[in-house]
């Protein structure tokens, strides 16, 4: 059974793939996704993407290197460049990106919105707020640099998210609008790791205590915040060794504005305090910690990361791919993608058969 919580860690891959392994993987990877959505439909489509192992899979078969960070990037720029041509058959629209790009997200979503007639506020803050959520509200070394946002004409939407840390280690974060309850209590849909990092968890999903705590302090006097800051720092060679790492890098100086800012204007709720501008890791750390000294409401550290061989990579692990069997893949799938739009279905019956005889053992 996939695990449902949790990310996917890969190392630092420097590099693009080659053009023509680019170029067959979007040929193979239309098919596939035409065949899913004629057989499953769409909103079963979104829902696979948003699984981190399905997704990590789906880029093996795709023939990208099983345990490489580019292949996060690489397939997500795969299914833009295949949907920017079939979201009008599809409903299925895909924006952002790396770097840069992912920053015009906000954008993109609005531009597709307005095409279709749909109001874009929705999107666009669930867009943002995630960011938030993984960047500031989920403070485990990573640091975001790449966004990729994917919804449906009925407002269903996947992101797919990437940071790095300073160590060389990615790390990739699932959501899934169809089974998010609250944006900051335990919110991801797919989670998959099997290492572990000093993490301060503010979406825990025990730690409403803590959020409502926070969202009390971020209203205190400023002074008084600052104050407990600086007990804090005054007493960190006493503190366990999680609050030492979690204080060396705040300087309650910073954090003035930001107080008054919160205090002349209260959130209502922790996700309020999350999506105002200018709050960041800092800050809901910052809040964290007085927490813990005042009320001893204790942090969460609890990581959400808890726990290739199609047609081989493209460094040549676990084989080099093969380029007249990767395109024999191609034309099987787009002859019966193909045959399927005019009625006749016998190669797709074809692939339910081989599907189910390997899924039964082979027998």
């Amino acid at each position: 059974m996939i695990q449902r919580k949790g990310t996917i860690e890969l190392p630092l891959h420097t590099g693009h793939p080659p053009r023509w392994l680019f170029e067959k993987m979007v040929s193979l990877c239309r098919a596939i996704s035409q065949i899913i959505i004629m057989e499953k439909g769409r909103d079963f489509f979104i829902q696979r993407i948003s699984s981190p192992l399905w997704f990590q899979a789906f880029g093996c078969v795709l023939g990208f290197d099983w345990h490489s960070s580019g292949l996060t990037t690489t397939v997500c720029g795969v299914l833009k460049e295949v949907f920017q041509n079939l979201s009008k058959e599809t409903g299925i629209y895909i924006c952002g990106g790396k770097g840069r790009v992912s920053r015009r997200t906000p954008e993109e979503i609005e531009g597709i919105c307005n095409k279709l007639g749909v109001p874009p506020e929705g999107l666009v803050y669930a867009s943002r707020i995630v960011a938030k959520v993984d960047n500031n509200a989920l403070q485990d070394g990573f640091n975001l640099y790449h966004h990729t946002f994917i919804f449906t004409e009925s407002m269903e939407w996947v992101v797919l998210q990437q940071g790095m840390s300073d160590s060389g280690w990615a790390r990739r974060y699932h959501w899934y609008s169809g089974k998010l309850y609250s944006f900051v209590k335990d919110p991801h849909q797919g989670v998959a790791s099997d290492r572990s990092f000093l993490t301060l968890n503010m979406v825990d999903k025990d730690k409403d205590k803590l959020r409502q705590l926070v969202t009390e302090l971020s209203s205190r006097r400023p002074e008084k915040n600052l104050k407990d800051l600086q007990i804090l720092e005054r007493n960190r060679t006493k503190m366990p060794q999680r609050h030492r790492v979690l204080l060396e890098d705040i300087n309650p100086r910073y954090l003035e504005k930001i107080f008054l800012k919160t205090y002349e204007s209260p959130p209502e709720s922790f996700e309020s305090l999350l999506s105002t501008e200018g709050i960041g890791a800092k800050t809901l750390r910052a809040l964290a910690l007085i927490g813990d000294l005042i009320y001893g409401e204790p942090l969460s550290f609890q990581d959400p990361a808890r726990f290739s061989f199609a047609h081989g990579g493209k460094d040549g692990y676990p084989y080099r791919i093969n380029k007249n069997f990767y395109q024999n893949t191609i034309d099987i799938l787009e002859r019966a993608v193909q045959r399927a739009k005019i009625g006749y279905t016998d190669k797709l019956k074809a692939l339910r058969r081989i599907q189910k005889f390997y899924a039964g053992g082979g027998k």
